[in-house]
């Protein structure tokens, strides 16, 4: 069982049948005669939101590197966590930070591959203006403390809108998802009531919304869904071009997800050290730091049995922390700071 509030035995079992269903296409490249190499197959799994980096990644890897071959399965990232650590997968990806028993107990650790921002989404066909949102409002939302679109807590903050008197509908991630991780830890820093009664955890207990199970189904459900709110990786928002709401941060000024606003609020965290891989990058401060930002980590296992797939793997993350950092910001991530990468390949080069 992951320790800390993760799946049982039965989920365990369910990620390793997933990843052996993901190494199909390629059973027949494994087990086929040996003409001159066999290829390496390294499967990860986990977090939904980095889904298209690992895509665009896999692709121009396998060009640099077509000996190994790549597939990456979106299940969830308490999901890929549990699988790396019972040998499912070879890597998981997400945004769950471990702590340090589940480190030490599941024989993992995590190091950034990139950065993330998790935007609120919403669906108000009458307002077309910018809408502004505070973390203390957007707590009260999600508590299901504040109901209509018209509430004193958010027409307070958008005095120049006006705000229908329509329903609140939520829209929220079920247990074991790196946005709830991320949004829950933005909403307990900003609210004590959140705090208490929800905190900062991967499997929120909701007391209200309905559930969506991806990152796409959460977009596809506000976008269909008059009155609903919900919260998703800034590039599920742009690519759909839904709404995205400007959210106040703690120098006080309402800002929207970039990927310049999103790096600032990392090189606040990291500076001047660079070297605090398991950083909060949650309500940083500073007029231009997105305050809902977080790492996207791999999952490595501390410790491999197989040779080859080792190598393999750790040829993978080199490659990640050069030229990898370049695809992310190509498909819209935002790259590591450069202070950050010296540090990151010493450390992965530990794992071998």
């Amino acid at each position: 069982m992951l320790v800390g509030g993760g799946i049982s035995t039965t989920g365990v079992a369910l990620c390793s049948l997933l990843s052996l269903l993901s190494l199909a296409p390629f059973i027949s490249l494994c087990d086929a005669p040996a003409q001159a190499q066999s290829p390496v197959v390294l499967v990860g799994s986990g977090s939904s939101i980095p889904t298209r980096l690992y895509s665009r990644w896999t692709q121009e890897f396998q060009k640099r590197s077509p000996n190994i071959q790549m597939r990456y399965v979106a299940f969830g990232t308490t999901e890929g966590i549990a699988t790396t650590a019972h040998g499912g997968s070879d890597f998981a990806a997400g945004e769950i930070l471990l702590s340090g028993k589940e480190r030490a107990d599941l024989k993992l650790v995590e190091l950034p591959v990139a950065l993330i921002g998790i935007v609120v989404i919403y669906n108000l066909p009458s307002v077309h203006q910018e809408l502004r949102l505070s973390g203390e409002a957007l707590a009260g939302i999600f508590l299901g403390h504040v109901k209509t679109w018209n509430a004193p807590q958010i027409t307070q903050l958008n005095p120049d809108l006006t705000l229908p008197s329509m329903s609140i509908h939520v829209v929220n991630r079920p247990a074991g998802k790196g946005s709830n991780y991320v949004f829950t830890d933005f909403l307990a820093n900003a609210n004590a009531s959140f705090r208490v009664q929800i905190g900062v955890t991967r499997s929120p207990k909701w007391p209200v919304g309905i559930s969506a199970g991806s990152s796409s189904d959460m977009v596809d459900k506000v976008k269909n869904y008059p009155g609903s709110i919900g919260y998703v990786e800034l590039q599920y928002a742009l690519e759909d071009n839904i709404p995205q709401a400007a959210v106040l941060n703690s120098a006080g000024k309402f800002l929207k997800a970039s990927q310049y606003s999103i790096t600032a609020a990392c090189e606040v965290a990291e500076s001047p050290r660079w070297n605090n891989f398991f950083a909060s990058l949650v309500g940083r401060p500073g007029a231009d730091s997105y305050p809902i930002t977080s790492f996207t980590w791999i999952y490595l296992r501390t410790k491999s049995t197989d040779n080859a797939r080792s190598i393999a793997l750790a040829d993978f993350v080199d490659w990640i922390y050069a030229d990898g950092q370049q695809f992310a910001r190509d498909e819209g991530y935002s790259s590591l700071p450069a202070q950050l990468l010296p540090e990151l390949k010493k450390t992965a080069k530990t794992l071998r």
